[in-house]
């Protein structure tokens, strides 16, 4: 909605809209409490936000007449106003708007606060939360970003054919970043936010609606976020802590997602450029599978060698040691993964502590216990703590 009425004022006053549509869920949320939720709550939705509009013109009506001509009030025209909220009107108002608030003159951290925000419907609260900040940074944060856009006259218009490829690109990274902060989301109750994966998702669908965004790249990272996804219910114990990938219950995977990975993964297999989406889901593919494959960590260990050389990331050089552990023994994989030079990380001590387990108890029990000091929640230290006793169980 905020994206349509965004649409039809233009991007300068995005706020208006904000307001209209936050304005038509308070009245949801009275009337129906009060009356019960009507027959169709879309239609109800789509009405009381075009009678908001109206309102709000005449409120604003001085700048409303130079400002959204096709919706200026007065006279004979007051009831007149046409707010188109066919299917193929809101999908074209979210991708302008996507590609809008992903302009790269924006701060990165804004982009995603922007997307949070005005594409996926996200409360200050939320997004606050998700960042593990404050009210008052993100409104300050999402402020700046909007004075961006208004100095630098970005509008919603797609872009044209010259630079679609640079900009498709940034949109692709923020739908990935914004996946990535549900799926290793730091908060402590809740360490898998799956609204804003499913949100991330969502968005990338969008993009492969439309023609000129069906790209090899849009398919790889839509791949990607459908594994993940489909190992949500065996990610996350019955505490909230994470369950790692060799303790998993692989009964509780999605196959229907593991299947959508694998059509999607198919789609991105067209032209010659190979992204790191693309590698990262042919590892997720991997890791999806239920067979016991002979070849399986070799593959794995591949496509985190080229996934390296393409962007190095210190959780892709750490994953790739379990892989090579997996595929070449612990003891090789024990001495690559301690010259990466990440002792803060709770994940490196994690991991080096289930390493060294079948080899030396003594030096599993020292990671372990690094782990907890290093650890960002209650859940992490309880977990690093179970893996401590099970040491001594065994």
């Amino acid at each position: 909605m905020i994206a349509v009425l965004t649409k039809a004022f233009g991007l300068t006053y995005v706020e208006w809209a904000e307001d209209i549509v936050a304005d038509t869920f308070l009245a949801a949320s009275e009337s129906w409490k009060e009356k019960g939720t009507p027959e169709n709550p879309t239609a109800w939705l789509y009405s009381v936000a075009k009678n908001k509009t109206r309102d709000y013109l005449r409120r604003h009506q001085h700048f409303s007449q130079k400002i959204v001509p096709n919706l200026q009030l007065g006279g004979e025209k007051s009831e007149e106003i046409e707010l188109d909220w066919s299917n193929d009107n809101i999908t074209d108002s979210q991708l302008r708007m996507m590609f809008a608030i992903c302009h790269p003159d924006i701060p990165e951290e804004a982009q995603i606060g922007l997307a949070l925000r005005v594409l996926c419907g996200f409360g200050i609260d939320e997004i606050a939360t998700a960042f593990l900040t404050s009210k008052s940074v993100i409104n300050k944060r999402l402020y700046r970003a909007k004075e961006k856009l208004r100095k630098q006259g970005i509008t919603l218009e797609l872009p044209k054919p010259a630079a679609l490829e640079q900009r498709l690109a940034n949109v692709l990274h923020i739908l990935y970043l914004v996946f990535n902060e549900g799926y290793y989301s730091q908060l402590e109750e809740n360490q898998l936010r799956k609204d804003l994966c499913f949100e991330a998702m969502r968005l990338n669908h969008l993009l492969l609606q439309y023609p000129p965004t069906h790209q090899p790249p849009v398919n790889a990272l839509l791949s990607l976020m459908c594994f993940h996804a489909s190992r949500f219910e065996a990610r996350i114990a019955a505490d909230g802590s994470t369950v790692l990938y060799d303790e998993q219950d692989r009964t509780l995977w999605d196959d229907a997602l593991i299947a959508k990975g694998n059509h999607f993964l198919i789609q991105s297999a067209t032209g010659e450029v190979v992204t790191k989406y693309h590698l990262e889901a042919s590892i997720a593919y991997w890791h999806s599978t239920k067979q016991q494959l002979d070849n399986k960590w070799e593959q794995i260990l591949q496509l985190y060698n080229k996934l390296l050389q393409i962007e190095y990331s210190p959780i892709a050089a750490l994953n790739r040691t379990f892989a090579l552990a997996m595929a070449r023994g612990y003891e090789v994989g024990i001495k690559e993964a301690e010259k990466l030079g990440l002792e803060d990380s709770y994940t490196y001590h994690i991991l080096l502590g289930k390493l060294y387990t079948p080899i030396s108890t003594e030096q599993a029990r020292e990671h372990f216990i690094q782990a907890r000091e290093k650890a960002r929640s209650e859940i992490e230290k309880k977990m690093a703590a179970r893996y401590m006793g099970d040491l001594m169980d065994g």
